[in-house]
């Protein structure tokens, strides 16, 4: 989980194989009108992410036995406890960073639907892991083999 640009789908694309699971990616799972509103700058609604958060919830519930990795911003506690109903076991990792690294990372990014101007916006909507949610903070201050390593190891779980 995180904000646009702190390295979600670079990352779990190195987690997933890394711990022998499948991977998806929540940008695939976004429908047309979402991306559409988010290419224009304009922030998704609660109710703009609603049958997105569904979407991945089925995705997470085919894979409660053998475990997977999704990359998702999961920018609120109530899109986190969404996607938990579908797998109890659901492990969160934060990838933090601060605003001027990620909007350094965005300003070079080419290619992604999300731009640089709503990353403001993102870093208002999030809410920090709770002390009562499974999960860690993954600093991202490194570079991506440094970042994925230190997921892997917050885990807790040895690599397939």
């Amino acid at each position: 989980m995180g904000v646009s640009g702190s390295g979600k789908s670079t990352v779990g694309a190195r987690l997933a194989p890394r711990l022998g699971v499948p991977f998806a990616d929540a940008d695939s799972y976004h429908p047309r009108a979402n991306i559409e509103k988010m290419s224009a700058g304009i922030p998704l609604t609660d109710e703009d992410r609603a049958p997105w958060l569904a979407s991945m919830a089925d995705w997470l519930s085919q894979h409660t036995g053998s475990g997977a990795v999704l990359v998702c911003s999961a920018l609120k506690r109530r899109y986190r406890d969404r996607l938990r109903q579908a797998s109890s076991r659901l492990f969160f990792l934060h990838l933090d960073g601060s605003y001027e690294l990620i909007a350094g990372r965005l300003a070079g990014r080419e290619g992604h639907f999300m731009p640089a101007g709503l990353l403001r916006s993102q870093f208002e909507a999030l809410e920090p892991l709770a002390a009562d949610e499974p999960g860690a903070v993954v600093p991202i201050d490194g570079t991506v083999e440094r970042t994925t390593a230190r997921a892997l190891a917050l885990t807790g779980t040895a690599p397939r």
